[in-house]
């Protein structure tokens, strides 16, 4: 059994067998925050009918977690390097389960949107630790492009894992259930982590900069408050303020890291071509990806009558795609070529999207599972081969900088994502035409979220209440349409970028020394 070790070098002395071991527990956190961010969707429906957030809320609801994670990710990284990483997981873990409660119990929107947030706080510290003690257990190149690979597959799982038991769960108990399921695993991860893994952390750190940290979160969450406020309400002086304070804060934050000694990111990680460009592929194809998928769960369920557990199975086939993917994406990319298989995975997820834009409320499943088997390939490959990237291409002593980087790009994406494209959703919903007959404070209450219309059109006559909800679905429908079309543009400008940007970049063969 491994025990807590201290220094960089002595974590290169440590048995094939304890690594693997290690990556077991590891990949626990990675299982955690997968399941929960893929629970919500699926519960959306019902917390919607029981909290009655208004359509604004249910987007903070939805968003403030990547809001704050992408804010705190590059900090918490740059902690996890300085304070040890496993030390850093172990306490987000517990924070993270401890939260999760508060998150079953809400019994408000702004409660709800409160303990999102929280949880983000906990949610910056598992993924820039795990990624980088990866990187510091696996020092053969082929080794660790399969430790990425399964680190990849286990998310991937989690996002399968997520909706099935999530289903299971609404079907016999009440929603805030489905945020109790991350008890258990975590539970496991404190308690064996402790034991299995070994510490790490950069050997000559440097203090952590404290008006750096709250440089990168104002910077980040004032960026991406004024795109949301955009997206949603136009031009405001709201969101310009918000723009104008974010861009300040992120240049004064990137001007500081450039003067001091032991920066908090070193910029100078940009310069590498490779770096650079799987950094952008991640934020812009999560971008294309996330806010498609926010509001999928509630398609299968408001518009098409699919019980939570059969709408859980229904988004199966994309997990089983990433996590087939993930696997065996370090062999096909130094079979090909990295940039090939970005490249093409990409792309396969920009045309599926594009499949996606044909989509009416009578779609039948073997074109919409086919569709997300195909986005599952595609971001299974682009993922996993970035995240390769990335981390080869740091020193071990920076291995929490740069997966904090990458975590923040994928954040990042996620936020913009459900900001503009949940935007665009909303916004088109909200225009849908109230049939006669409808009192105006009930079609105030629909126009708000599809979950509104369809709980409010209850009280109404059969045939009346039938038209309603028939009217809400199109108009759902028809922003889903559009926000699928931004996103198959997005992916497949993506695609052509990261060809040209990822231009004869390989991943390690051999042996580190």
């Amino acid at each position: 059994m491994i025990t807590s070790i201290k220094t960089e070098s002595h974590i290169e002395g440590v048995h094939r067998s304890g690594r693997w071991l290690a990556l077991s527990v590891l990949v626990l956190a990675v299982l955690l925050v997968a399941v929960d961010a893929t629970v919500l969707g699926l519960a959306t429906p019902f917390l919607s009918e029981d909290l009655q957030p208004t359509g604004n809320q249910l987007l903070w609801i939805g968003d403030v977690y990547s809001f704050v994670i992408a804010g705190l990710l590059v900090s918490m990284g740059s902690l996890g390097d300085r304070i040890g990483r496993k030390k850093l997981l172990l306490i987000g873990a517990t924070a993270f389960g401890a939260v999760s409660v508060l998150n079953a119990y809400a019994t408000s929107p702004e409660m709800m949107i409160v303990a999102r947030a929280l949880l983000g706080v906990a949610g910056a510290t598992l993924m820039p630790s795990t990624l980088a003690l990866i990187r510091n257990l696996f020092h053969d190149p082929r080794e660790r492009s399969l430790a990425i690979g399964i680190w990849g597959a286990m998310a991937s799982a989690g996002a399968a894992v997520g909706p099935i038991v999530g289903g299971f769960l609404l079907e016999h108990f009440w929603w805030g259930s489905v945020f109790l399921i991350n008890l258990p695993v975590m539970a496991v991860l404190v308690l064996v982590g402790a034991k299995l893994i070994p510490e790490s952390k950069n050997p000559n750190p440097g203090p952590w900069d404290l008006p750096s940290v709250a440089l990168s979160l104002v910077g980040v969450i004032g960026v991406v408050y004024a795109v949301k406020e955009l997206a949603s309400h136009g031009l405001s002086g709201d969101a310009g303020l918000a723009a104008l304070i974010g861009a300040g804060a992120l240049t004064w934050f990137v001007r500081r890291q450039l003067t001091l000694p032991t920066p908090l990111l070193d910029m100078r990680l940009f310069r590498h071509r490779g770096f650079s460009g799987a950094v952008l592929a991640d934020l812009l194809t999560i971008l294309g990806l996330s806010g498609l998928v926010f509001f999928l769960s509630q398609f299968f369920q408001l518009v098409q009558g699919r019980q939570p557990l059969e709408a859980g199975l229904a988004e199966l086939p994309a997990a089983i795609g990433a996590v087939t993917a993930g696997l065996v994406a370090g062999v096909v990319a130094r079979r090909f070529s990295v940039r090939s298989v970005v490249a093409g995975g990409l792309a396969a997820v920009g045309l599926s999207l594009a499949v996606l834009t044909t989509l009416d409320q009578h779609t039948g499943y073997p074109l919409l599972g086919a569709s997300l088997l195909v986005v599952g390939v595609g971001a299974g490959f682009s993922f996993t081969v970035t995240a390769d990237v990335i981390l080869s291409s740091v020193p071990k002593e920076q291995a929490g900088s740069a997966s904090a980087v990458s975590e923040t790009a994928y954040e990042l994406g996620a936020a913009l994502g459900i900001a503009i494209l949940g935007s665009i959703v909303t916004g088109i919903y909200r225009g849908f035409a109230t049939p006669a007959g409808v009192p105006s404070d009930i079609a105030s209450a629909a126009h708000e979220s599809l979950g509104g219309a369809v709980d409010v059109s209850g009280g109404l006559a059969p045939e009346t209440a039938t038209a309603l909800v028939s009217s809400a679905q199109e108009a759902f429908v028809d922003g889903l349409r559009i926000a699928a079309g931004v996103g198959a543009a997005v992916l497949l400008a993506t695609a052509v970028a990261a060809w040209f940007l990822l231009r004869g970049q390989k991943l390690e063969e051999g042996v580190e020394h």
